[in-house]
């Protein structure tokens, strides 16, 4: 295994699109960190994603990043039908690998890459960034706590109008398209960080014309009729709150709940609004540094999202697709 604990960790990233460039913008800022080399299938927009944050490699064949030796970890960014197939090749090639979410697009393919990673004795983390964000983690510890008594129920949240063209992968099914995979992991996330598994699972969506969901409502049952409500759309704005009630008062994670925000207090009328002084251009930057502390530690699993959560996640989005009739069909890795 590398020794990584006086060295600059040197990255490289595999699909140069919108949330690749988010990540990169805050990979570049980080100390002994640097984006080394970028892999795209257009040579061309993986030289412009080059030239824009001063990565010297550019590989135009996934496997050629993959192999060269200089690289320690890499980012996948490609469409989500894809992530099984590209983390593999990565942790064939003994890198460590942080792969975007949703990590694969069922529980079957998340299975066989922490089973690959473990075979190659190779650090593997799904990429949801929400975990390792302060106000998060703050509300993780209260709830934890139980600062205000037990949580009792949970809303949440994240829609807007898309604008989406015809081509995107959002509407494609062989790309994992939908809202569900895209936003709704967010809501979803946020239940099962918080509540953990639920004992049943109602849901209903609508559907695009290319059969993938256009929207989704989810309701979490717990125990003692604990309940988490949640809701995914491309075709409205909604608040993008994560609401949690608690017996002696409500946390509320502010508009934006997935990415840096404010949380807000209420306990017996009185309002209290916290606010982490984010001081981040995306905030992908806590995510990054957890990971170069893994690798740094000779870590082959996250203790923060760990495998049993990432498990625990897509097995959860299986049975959703499974209530709402989505089924992914069009590719070796799908089903």
């Amino acid at each position: 295994m590398k020794q990584f604990q006086h060295k600059t960790i040197n990255w490289g990233i595999i699909g140069p699109g919108n949330i690749a460039h988010k990540f990169a913008t805050d990979l570049v800022t980080i100390k002994n960190t640097k984006l080394y080399a970028v892999a795209s299938r257009s040579l061309e927009k993986a030289n412009e994603f080059a030239s824009k944050y001063n990565a010297p490699k550019v590989y135009n064949c996934y496997e050629d990043l993959a192999n060269d030796p200089n690289i320690d970890a890499i980012y996948i960014a490609t469409p989500h039908s894809f992530h099984t197939a590209h983390t593999l090749l990565c942790l064939e090639h003994g890198k460590a690998v942080l792969c975007e979410k949703p990590f694969a697009m069922n529980s079957e393919e998340v299975e066989t890459m922490i089973a690959k990673a473990k075979e190659k004795n190779v650090l593997l983390m799904e990429a949801l960034w929400t975990y390792f964000l302060p106000h998060y983690q703050f509300v993780l510890k209260e709830l934890t706590n139980k600062t205000y008594g037990k949580l009792l129920k949970l809303e949440a949240d994240f829609g807007f109008v898309s604008n989406h063209s015809r081509t995107s992968r959002v509407w494609n099914k062989s790309l994992g398209g939908g809202s569900l995979l895209d936003i709704g992991i967010y809501p979803v996330f946020a239940a099962l960080s918080t509540l953990g598994k639920p004992k049943h699972i109602k849901a209903n969506a609508t559907f695009f014309d290319t059969g993938v969901d256009e929207a989704c409502n989810i309701t979490l049952n717990y125990n003692n009729e604990v309940k988490a409500v949640l809701k995914s759309s491309f075709l409205e704005n909604t608040p993008n709150e994560a609401i949690f009630y608690c017996e002696k008062g409500i946390i509320k994670i502010n508009s934006g709940f997935h990415g840096p925000t404010t949380v807000l207090l209420i306990v017996d009328g009185k309002e209290e609004i916290i606010d982490f002084n984010y001081n981040t251009t995306k905030g992908y930057e806590y995510e990054i540094q957890h990971f170069n502390q893994l690798l740094r530690n000779n870590k082959t699993e996250s203790d923060i999202m760990t495998f049993a959560f990432s498990k625990l996640l897509i097995e959860t989005l299986d049975a959703i697709r499974k209530e709402i009739g989505l089924n992914y069909n069009t590719s070796s890795y799908l089903k």
